[in-house]
């Protein structure tokens, strides 16, 4: 059997409608997982969830945080993992001393103001500078990534950003991928800038890198078509390489 399923992972405060457009436009094909991380509250307890709902051997794609559970669960179950992409992501742990002190407050920053008026109320600070700029009157756009926020509890927002302080240095296992790899982001992502994925395709054997053009952090979102358009060739190269090994 060629098929290999989509395992697909969800980014800080996302679900299942971070990915329902790429989806959408994706060929037919195998269905997609999307994980759901509870109230889980370190990336570990995340690939851990993400893999007891997982069929057995999966194509993983993670987003944001998504891309570091998607390391995680290569670092427990590499054997599962037909093919990794990571997309808008980061492997590098919390900064040392002023930077990370700086991040850390910043993040505490917007657990306070969910704490005090909401995840939407949240997410309409957050999202200024995770999507390009020319999308932030995108009515449409911007609505679905309120409701998605909205939909978590402020309670889950402080557990994911507990996982994301304490992320560990996944260089080494960039290092130890051999399977078709994808390493994607949007070309003005100020979050996870490009430089980083840039990086990250280096230490990744064979892995192909895209840039979306006009598109910032949540590329999924913004640019659904060019996104499905990758995680497509990217598929092709793991059944490709399966049938190759039949």
């Amino acid at each position: 059997m060629s098929e290999v399923p989509f395992l697909l992972l969800p980014g800080l405060m996302c679900d299942r409608a971070a990915w329902s457009d790429a989806i959408a436009a994706l060929p037919a094909g195998p269905g997609a997982v999307v994980a759901d991380y509870g109230e889980a509250d370190s990336l570990a307890a995340m690939a851990e969830r993400a893999l007891a709902a997982a069929p057995p051997r999966f194509a993983a794609a993670g987003h944001s945080m998504g891309g570091r559970v998607a390391l995680e669960i290569f670092r427990r179950a590499p054997e599962r993992v037909a093919g990794l992409a990571l997309l808008d992501t980061n492997y590098t742990p919390r900064a040392a001393g002023e930077a990370g002190a700086r991040e850390k407050r910043e993040r505490m920053a917007l657990l306070a103001i969910a704490r005090r008026s909401g995840t939407r109320a949240m997410a309409e600070s957050w999202v200024k500078g995770m999507v390009h700029p020319g999308r932030l009157a995108d009515a449409a756009l911007i609505g679905a990534i309120l409701d998605m926020f909205a939909r978590k509890s402020a309670d889950v927002f402080e557990a994911q950003i507990r996982a994301l302080l304490a992320r560990p240095d996944a260089a080494p296992l960039l290092a130890a991928v051999r399977c078709p790899a994808l390493v994607l982001c949007g070309r003005e992502d100020s979050w996870a800038p490009a430089v980083r994925h840039e990086e990250m395709a280096a230490m990744i054997a064979g892995s192909e890198i895209v840039l979306v053009g006009q598109c910032g952090h949540m590329a999924p979102m913004e640019r659904p078509r060019e996104v499905a358009a990758a995680l497509a060739r990217w598929h092709a190269r793991i059944v490709a390489r399966r049938a190759a090994a039949a």
